[in-house]
């Protein structure tokens, strides 16, 4: 087992590479063959009408699990698909071994209409702290990387998120309508002021990294599921954003956030956020 995270630095640089090429591969083999070709029998509901699960979700994570477990012995895994079978292996998040937290389709909902808006998520965390992510969109060719303290990539180009225009709405992504109860909904509603530009989000993970390129200023999010957040929270630190719940502290990813919480695109409209959360300008 890694003790020390030097020696997953280590690892990382011998085997970055490696990573990405087990997420580029489960997407070749497993997600893109699906693509707008899935047929009735390979999709179902878990929740409810809108949490969808396919086959493409489901083989992915399990390539991935095998692969990523392989590269780094003494890892773990946990994936949107696994604890959603057994809610017990959530807790690795918060035991000593490093974590991989993988979404195999995050999107599935875009994915199983034929969007290309979806992409798969992996993220590497020791002892609750982020050390690497890869986002990878593959219908549009895109891979989005981190690693703490040397900074977020785009297809090979450095990501900076930089800071909003003055005196222009903020531009945001949010807990979509028809994934939140009521009192997420009534949390959420003091965005829509002025001086805010609320929209529902899509993947998560691609307005994530909508937030590393500048495109987006922020996401607000009224859940905590590590991997809707892992990769896209790295992502965005790297690229000089930050994140912060409604506590006035950084998101966790083991859990016991005070939510909502936000990721921006620097410190000062990630507080700007959470004021108007707490200080309803009505």
């Amino acid at each position: 087992m890694i003790e020390a995270t030097e020696t997953i630095d280590e690892f990382l640089l011998q085997h970055a590479g490696d990573v990405e090429d087990a997420i580029r591969k489960a997407a070749r083999t497993e997600i893109l063959p699906r693509w707008r070709r899935l047929a009735d029998h390979e999709v179902d509901q878990k929740s409810g009408p809108h949490d969808l699960v396919t086959d493409a979700d489901r083989l992915a994570e399990r390539y991935l699990t095998a692969e990523l477990g392989a590269l780094l012995p003494g890892s773990v895994v946990v994936g949107e698909e696994a604890v959603h079978a057994d809610p017990e292996t959530y807790g690795a998040l918060q035991g000593d071994a490093p974590v991989w937290i993988v979404d195999p389709v995050d999107g599935t909902r875009q994915f199983v209409r034929g969007e290309d808006g979806f992409c798969t998520l992996v993220a590497l965390a020791h002892r609750g702290v982020l050390l690497a992510s890869w986002t990878y969109a593959p219908a549009r060719e895109q891979l989005a990387t981190a690693v703490r303290g040397k900074g977020a990539f785009l297809d090979g180009a450095r990501l900076l998120s930089g800071a909003p225009a003055a005196g222009r709405d903020l531009r945001l992504a949010t807990s979509h309508p028809d994934y939140t109860t009521d009192a997420q909904k009534r949390a959420l509603f003091p965005l829509w002021t002025d001086g805010f530009a609320p929209r529902a989000c899509g993947s998560a993970g691609l307005e994530y990294l909508a937030v590393a390129r500048g495109e987006l200023d922020g996401v607000v999010f009224s859940w905590e599921a590590a991997w809707d957040h892992a990769a896209g929270l790295l992502l965005v630190e790297e690229a000089g954003g930050a994140h912060l719940t409604i506590a006035g502290e950084p998101f966790r990813i083991t859990g016991d956030n005070a939510l909502p919480f936000t990721a921006a695109r620097d410190t000062a409209t990630a507080h700007r956020i959470v004021d108007v959360l707490l200080n309803p300008h009505w």
